[in-house]
């Protein structure tokens, strides 16, 4: 009898070992997840200042006659503020009023009319432009695309001598429209740089005895706005 249950204690021992030692087997690893910081939020709403430097370039030079004006290009640098809204996931509506100060403006061009007694002498003084425009974009991330578009102000003087006789004809400050487009792009949380294309266009100036001059000025700048942001965070802070 003794023997019979030492058996069966065995032969239950033997059965038992398989699942036990499938218990014991080790389990297999699973490696953490690596964390994944959140990704950046990017808010274009909020107010911004800043500044930008360029160039400028006369549209149409011709006075009549046949007689341009000069082509060259002045240097600009101004300031600008404003706001943007951005009124849903990737749409912003913005506006910005700008200055921008030209330098090397002084130009001159002489000329003389078949059955004038005379040299005619057309000078135009550009000291600087100035706008107030609406702008609308698309942003992708930190990038925004736009176009914009609004009031435009000429500060020049423009005049017309005439050898023995005197000044014709003078004119100055003058309102026009503008438009144009950009990219800005914000690469720090409080900080973006821009750069942009502008048209001026400020009609035609009357300078007497039968002479226009078209006033319209191409500008092509890059520009710097620190954005305070008052709509929200640039990035998410966690």
């Amino acid at each position: 009898m003794k023997k019979f249950l030492l058996g069966t204690v065995a032969l239950v021992a033997l059965g038992a070992a398989p699942a036990l030692a499938a218990d014991l087997a080790a389990r297999p690893y699973n490696k953490a997840p690596v964390y994944a910081p959140p990704a950046p939020i990017y808010n274009w709403t909020g107010f911004y200042i800043g500044g930008h430097i360029g160039g400028a370039f006369a549209g149409d030079n011709s006075i009549g006659t046949g007689v341009t004006a000069g082509s060259d290009g002045k240097f600009l640098g101004g300031v600008q503020v404003g706001y943007d809204w951005q009124f849903a996931p990737s749409w912003v509506l913005g506006v910005e009023g700008q200055y921008s100060w030209l330098s090397g403006t002084n130009d001159a061009v002489s000329f003389t009319v078949p059955g004038v007694a005379g040299t005619y002498t057309y000078a135009d003084n550009q000291r600087g432009l100035a706008s107030v425009t609406g702008r609308l974009g698309y942003t992708w991330g930190p990038a925004l695309l736009y176009v914009k578009g609004g009031w435009a102000y000429a500060d020049y003087t423009s005049s017309l001598t005439l050898s023995g006789v005197g000044t014709v004809s003078s004119t100055s400050s003058q309102d026009g429209y503008t438009v144009g487009g950009g990219l800005e792009y914000l690469f720090a949380q409080n900080w973006s740089g821009k750069i942009e294309y502008q048209y001026y266009d400020f009609g035609n100036v009357d300078l007497g005895a039968g002479f226009t001059a078209k006033n319209d000025q191409h500008v092509v700048k890059a520009g710097l706005n620190y954005r305070f942001n008052w709509g929200g965070p640039v990035v998410a802070k966690y």
